[in-house]
């Protein structure tokens, strides 16, 4: 909504976007605000201070982050690093997580256990923070689930304990697709103390359908209301959700991106694991023209499929069970049997294996894998991190692995990355391997063959080029329907004085 080109701070400016709930559109405002800005000249870094998600990546420099936010940092065109997001929790169960500091695994918690880990990792945190913002002119914050979290304020260090300690301004994303968006945003502001009420200066409407002018009187009330303005209106942009955190934003049905290159479509189904993880994976597929890619629950559901994928998962051992009580571990059985492909990628290539030895992640000890590849697997105690480049199909590849499973292949298989091939069965720890464009191609024409159908990967999908232009979708979302100059004076000068306090809250104090 304006053109004016931001001044550059003169130390590193910093702002909060928060939301209203979980997937409100706080990953991709974050992205859409680092590249509006990178294309003004100014040098921006992504920060989310806690992440909650077991979609992850390996940095350059060998640490495990939040794959948001290495889609974020791929939005301020700089290299993602572990300061960007010092704490990750991986959950593995109904109450367990994996903590990541500064991308390294230093303990598993429940949620009780973890709550006295928080004020050490509170001063890493800042840390982090303040290191990007020495090195940066501007650092944009993600918020994790919602601001107003009033059971969990006390120890917050995602959220307004984080804008408080830092003294950031933040501004409330609400997702006026899930309906009840203005409640949410003026609630989202009541139920906070006065501390955490005088640092939000704003809201931004996200996912709108429909004549803008419509939302006039409602956002005019909400101003009055609050003392805040709407700082913009975004519309609904589909395929915005690039990298998502959690398991919302995995798609439902067909994923369609254009019609075959060749005579036939590829159908490919993939196991909705209950702790499915880096579903990324498989983004490059729906890139492909042709290519339909659906998650499947149900052994019904992979009746028709060309190529099965077993996806990389939290829990090996508890997922593989879950894969037999739904009858899914048999259907996939009868695919391989049929000669039909199937693809497994790090806990789904695990889950391929004749045994899983786990004294690690499940405790379970030895226990029966699907027996699809020549290997067995051994959870060790330390976490495999790491970039590995290779090649098949005569392709280079280039991927990432972030593992306990160690997969020993029989020296006689034939190999298949770091994994091995059986007949139409592939395995591999790699993930992002099918990123590659030469190798996704080469994969996708000998699925095609093995599985007998005329499809025919299109020769100039270059998949690093629909991420670009997926990003400059999201900056061209803020710099077209957000108040630009707003959200600048917000990073330059922080937050307004003045802002008025609303009850409930404007009585309340953290604890």
């Amino acid at each position: 909504m304006s053109g004016t080109v931001p001044r550059r701070p003169a130390s590193g400016g910093a702002l909060l976007v928060a939301g209203t709930t979980s997937d409100a559109g706080k990953s991709v405002v974050t992205a859409g605000i680092c590249r509006w800005l990178v294309r003004q000249g100014v040098s921006v870094a992504p920060f989310k201070a806690q992440n909650m998600s077991n979609n992850s990546m390996v940095t350059p420099d060998g640490a495990e982050i939040g794959r948001a936010q290495v889609m974020q940092a791929a939005a301020a065109r700089v290299e993602p690093e572990a300061a960007m997001n010092p704490v990750l929790l991986k959950p593995g169960g109904e109450d367990s997580s994996q903590v990541v500091v500064l991308g390294h695994a230093v303990a598993d918690v429940t949620a009780l256990s973890y709550r006295p880990m928080k004020a050490a990792l509170m001063e890493q945190v800042l840390a982090s923070l303040e290191d990007l913002r020495s090195r940066f002119d501007v650092v944009v914050c993600e918020g994790a689930g919602s601001p107003t979290e009033i059971n969990l304020r006390a120890d917050d260090i995602a959220n307004m304990g984080l804008a408080t300690a830092a003294g950031l301004p933040v501004v409330v994303v609400g997702d006026i697709d899930r309906g009840g968006v203005f409640p949410a945003l003026y609630g989202t502001v009541a139920l906070m103390p006065p501390a955490d009420q005088r640092l939000v200066a704003g809201f931004l409407v996200n996912k709108f359908r429909g004549d803008v002018r419509l939302l006039g009187p409602g956002l005019e009330q909400l101003t009055a209301l609050t003392g805040r303005p709407t700082l913009g209106v975004l519309p609904w942009l589909p395929g915005a959700a690039v990298d998502v955190e959690d398991s919302l934003g995995v798609p439902t049905g067909a994923s369609p991106t254009g019609p075959p290159h060749g005579e036939e479509v590829l159908r490919v189904a993939v196991a909705r694991l209950p702790r499915l993880s880096n579903f990324t994976d498989l983004d490059a597929l729906a890139a492909e023209p042709g290519v339909l890619v659906r998650y499947a629950t149900s052994p019904e559901e992979l009746g028709d499929a060309d190529l099965v994928v077993l996806p990389g998962t939290r829990a090996t051992v508890a997922d593989l069970g879950w894969l037999r009580a739904t009858g899914l571990a048999d259907a996939v059985a009868r695919h391989a049997a049929a000669g039909r492909p199937v693809l497994g990628v790090c806990g789904g290539s695990q889950m391929l294996a004749r045994t899983i030895t786990d004294d690690v992640e499940s405790r379970a000890g030895t226990v029966p894998g699907l027996g699809l590849l020549p290997a067995d697997v051994r959870f060790a105690p330390e976490k495999t991190l790491g970039r590995p480049v290779g090649t098949a199909f005569g392709q280079e590849v280039r991927g990432y692995e972030i593992h306990h499973g160690v997969v020993i292949v029989d020296d006689a298989a034939e190999r298949f990355l770091d994994g091995a091939r059986a007949g139409s069965v592939f395995g591999t720890t790699w993930h992002g391997a099918l990123e590659g464009d030469g190798f996704r191609r080469a994969f996708l024409t000998e699925v095609a063959r093995v599985a007998g159908r005329r499809f025919v990967a299109a020769p100039d999908t270059d998949f690093a080029a629909v991420r670009e232009r997926r990003l400059d979708a999201l900056g061209d979302l803020v710099a077209e329907h957000a108040d630009t100059d707003a959200l600048w004076r917000l990073v330059e000068d922080g937050v307004p004085a003045g802002l008025p306090l609303l009850p409930p809250g404007d009585g309340l104090s953290p604890r």
